[in-house]
């Protein structure tokens, strides 16, 4: 069966993470891998308003330089970002035209919806308008990129089937993860015939640099192989996919990247053993077995985010990465309006109705000494 996007080659550009020099984007290293993508004959750029300088970058590094028809590129709108009238949401669009200078796009995404977020492209009408963008030409595919629980896309999904594609975090790490639900979210797409653009293949480069258990298994197969090159060969095996984006900040995270994609024809059985094997090493780590069902922040006096930290947390056990934890507390608690771990004041409600009998306040205590000291 033909789906949206089979003849693009299953590599996407992301471009939220473009190289920095001086603390800017390095605009000619961006265009030496720009060449390399579109020598190789990779085609797909995403890019987003919300990412700073980002739209400029690919029009001097792309746009400007390639003729319109010989790529597609993805932007998106983030309605939920300091917009309080559908005209502020909806001048997102004008503003990512002039930053482009593109035209039209070829895949234009309402960006990350999910919990909170959905309401304000509810609010604000953005559905049909959107759809009105695509009747004038201005946007050849409509979709969405989304971060929440399959339930949840079920819904969205079916309260609009005008949606083209979807895009979804999927990596091996996820794949069964509770908290993420990548293989759920995934089969909910299918199930409605929408094909998929795979984000955060590399779970934002956390799987470039596995746990050392995990990095062993890999290099045991293949030891000239990249261990990044193992996530994103996992996501573009799976059917349905329009691409696998990749959020390369490098010359040399491009050649790598192209070293395996080029002429990848899926995976063989021998490399599907040896992910399951490195899944199931990353799933003997003990971790948190908080599924985000937050009906502890339900009964939670002060409003703490549990469950946010508690990702955080798991974060720090995974990847040994203090910086990186920090960053999802940060935005998982802080950033959705809640109080932090060290203002629990023990009541023990939130243990009374954990249905995965977490011991929360605990795991609270060793937040605070890990992430918030």
């Amino acid at each position: 069966m033909a789906y949206l996007g089979e003849d693009i080659k299953k590599l996407g550009f992301g471009l939220m993470r473009l190289p920095q020099k001086d603390g800017v984007i390095d605009i000619e290293q961006t265009k030496q891998m720009v060449d390399l993508f579109m020598e190789a004959g990779f085609t797909y750029f995403d890019t987003a308003w919300a990412y700073a300088g980002s739209e400029d970058a690919i029009r001097q590094a792309l746009v400007e330089r390639y003729p319109r028809e010989s790529y597609q590129l993805a932007t998106k709108n983030a309605a939920w970002i300091n917009c309080k009238t559908k005209e502020e949401a909806q001048a997102q669009f004008e503003t990512s035209l002039k930053q482009t200078n593109a035209g039209y796009f070829d895949f234009y995404l309402l960006h990350n919806l999910g919990e909170s977020r959905t309401k304000y492209f509810d609010d604000f009408d953005m559905w049909s308008w959107v759809m009105k963008k695509k009747e004038k030409g201005l946007i050849r595919h409509v979709g969405f990129s989304f971060h929440s629980t399959p339930e949840e896309l079920e819904e969205i999904l079916n309260a609009h089937p005008e949606m083209e594609f979807v895009q979804l975090q999927i990596n091996y790490a996820d794949w069964e993860n509770p908290a993420i639900q990548s293989k759920r979210c995934y089969e909910v797409a299918r199930k409605h015939g929408k094909p998929v653009v795979i984000m955060e293949p590399v779970k934002g480069g956390m799987l470039a640099t596995p746990p050392e258990s995990v990095t062993k298994i890999l290099k045991d197969a293949e030891p000239d192989s990249s261990a990044a090159s193992w996530a994103i060969r996992f996501a573009a095996n799976l059917e349905g996919i329009i691409t696998v984006l990749s959020g390369m900040s490098s010359v040399e995270q491009m050649k790598d990247n192209l070293s395996y994609m080029k002429d990848f024809k899926g995976l063989s059985e021998s490399e599907k053993a040896t992910l399951d094997a490195a899944q199931e090493e990353l799933n003997r780590i003990p971790l948190i077995p908080c599924t985000t069902c937050n009906y502890c922040a339900k009964v939670c006096p002060m409003h703490i985010g549990i469950s946010g930290s508690f990702t955080a947390m798991n974060y720090l056990t995974l990847y040994n990465d203090k910086e990186r934890a920090v960053g999802q507390e940060n935005w998982l608690v802080g950033g959705h309006g809640l109080k932090r771990a060290d203002e629990c004041i023990k009541c023990g409600k939130c243990e009374e109705v954990c249905p995965q009998h977490i011991k929360i306040r605990e795991n609270l205590e060793h937040v605070t000494e890990k992430l918030l000291k």
